[in-house]
């Protein structure tokens, strides 16, 4: 979807279009899931994270000074609500692996653990790079699959940089693996 039509969207549901609001919905609703797990928010958490974007865009639908760019505000808004939420939680609550390993576990969840360890690599390598390549790599990544134009106008890169650019960020991720 080009910025031009996300545009008309956007100003037809500000003025009551609803099914203008509903292909907005459509449209962008992967994107803030993506940005919302990314945070590692647990399923219920990030779903509360959507919704709150959703209900502020409706806010503030007659206040976006550049409607075409609301993949990018949605994404900022994402972000911040995530963050927020992150501090309000205070990552202190135990989750079930910890629990697991205190009653002992079998094989299976001894397998699982090893992948959550290794989810958490990950994470700490991503958390490494420079916000900009863990933003590129996240959006694409992200499913379904977000265009590379609207990837581009997130980030603020050309739409042919998204492949170099996208290249050097997983190099720099595997070296931080090793």
């Amino acid at each position: 979807m080009t910025s031009s039509e996300v545009d008309l969207l956007v100003r037809a549901a500000g003025a009551g279009d609803e099914h203008a609001w509903n292909s907005l919905v459509e449209q962008f609703s992967g994107l803030l899931w993506t940005v919302a797990r990314s945070y590692r928010l647990d399923e219920a958490t990030a779903s509360d994270v959507v919704q709150e974007c959703w209900y502020r865009l409706a806010r503030n639908l007659d206040q976006i000074r550049e409607p075409g760019r609301v993949a990018a505000w949605l994404t900022t808004t994402a972000k911040h609500e995530s963050l927020r939420v992150l501090r309000r939680l205070d990552r202190q609550q135990p989750n079930d692996f910890e629990d697991e390993r205190m009653l002992g576990v079998d094989s299976a969840a001894d397998e699982a653990l090893l992948d959550d360890e290794r989810v958490d690599q990950l994470y700490e390598a991503m958390a490494r790079l420079s916000p900009k390549c863990q933003q590129l790599l996240r959006l694409c990544m992200a499913e379904p699959k977000i265009p590379y134009e609207e990837i581009a106008e997130i980030v603020g890169i050309p739409v042919g940089s998204i492949g170099p650019t996208r290249q050097r960020c997983l190099a720099k991720l595997r070296d931080i693996l090793q």
